[in-house]
């Protein structure tokens, strides 16, 4: 079953163009192409980004927290209870008081004491602002980097200002070195994203939105990967992250209560926001895969649907938090 899935996944129809096989993809005269089975390196890249991750933030970020004035506040942990703590993980996190009375005589304790175990329970479970500046650190980091990495990377490239060079030569185009290491980068960041969802900060208003983004940029930069999409793809991850260090940069601010900078970094980021994922995205790049392709090939393979469903649904995204921003802007203009 598993070898008929594969070539079924695989089938040269779904990934090229008429008369383009995998074979064609052999590195030959100096050229050299992206091979699917490259993608398992992200997986060790992002536990290497997980290490970087971890020394950043304690050995860069916390002295940083410490000069902005940001305290690390030790909360009291309650003591060892396995029924009460039975009842907080597998009940509820918020028992009513008929409900306190009851395992308070099961505990052989005061109802005071069941509360005030619960209240100290819940606590532990709130990241402290120490922790989310080191959260708000670590993605400024990465995203500031990659922003300027992906510039070098890109400006000498003619598809960076004339997006119908993106099609010039495909799907023969050579792959450089420095397109690797962006998308291995990349790619290995939203893997490590995925497996700090558990401890990282839960966000409630857009948690879901989190998890359906970084599973749609992981698949969608692996497809362009295979496919052979990566002069579109480095340019879908810069529109991306010239606007998110700014977010970042504001969050650390406002954790640090400087308000003022806060609000101006909020203000830029905004203002980047629409203009990359507002204006830029659905009218040059969307406008460059939905449309352009069809001057290159006149049936559209099934990559073609693929690729363009994931890149609508990162548009939803955008439009949807593009939505969220637009409130606060509203809010912090007309109500202070």
């Amino acid at each position: 079953i598993l070898k008929t899935l594969n070539s079924w996944f695989w089938w040269e129809n779904i990934w090229m163009p008429i008369n383009v096989t995998w074979a064609h993809f052999v590195d030959r005269d100096g050229l050299v192409f992206p091979k699917p089975h490259q993608l398992y390196a992200t997986i060790p890249y992002a536990f290497v980004l997980l290490i970087i991750r971890f020394f950043s933030e304690r050995y860069v970020a916390i002295p940083l927290a410490k000069a902005l004035g940001i305290k690390n506040v030790r909360r009291v942990k309650p003591q060892p209870n396995p029924v009460l703590e039975s009842y907080f993980r597998e009940c509820s996190r918020h028992p009513s008081q008929s409900e306190i009375q009851g395992l308070a005589k099961k505990c052989n304790c005061t109802a005071r004491l069941v509360e005030k175990w619960f209240r100290r329970r819940r606590n532990l479970e709130i990241p402290t602002v120490l922790r989310k500046f080191q959260e708000a650190f670590w993605r400024f980091s990465f995203y500031l980097t990659s922003s300027i990495a992906g510039f070098i990377f890109l400006y000498d490239k003619p598809w960076f200002y004339d997006i119908w060079q993106t099609w010039v030569g495909y799907p023969f185009q050579t792959l450089l070195p420095s397109q690797y290491w962006y998308y291995m980068t990349e790619i290995s960041f939203y893997w490590s994203l995925l497996f700090t969802l558990g401890i990282d900060n839960r966000r409630k208003a857009d948690f879901l939105a989190h998890v359906v983004h970084h599973l749609a940029a992981i698949g969608l930069m692996s497809g362009s990967w295979c496919g052979n999409y990566v002069r579109l793809g480095t340019l879908v991850m810069f529109v991306h992250d010239t606007a998110d260090f700014w977010l970042e940069a504001a969050k650390m601010f406002n954790y640090a209560r400087w308000e003022k900078t806060c609000n101006v970094l909020f203000v830029i980021f905004s203002i980047a926001f629409f203009i990359t994922r507002i204006i830029l995205f659905p009218f040059w790049i969307l406008r460059a895969t939905l449309y352009q392709p069809t001057y290159y090939s006149t049936t559209p393979v099934i990559a073609y649907f693929l690729f363009n469903g994931q890149l609508l649904i990162l548009q939803g995204l955008h439009l949807y938090w593009g939505y969220l921003i637009f409130k606060i802007l509203r809010r912090f203009i007309f109500l202070k």
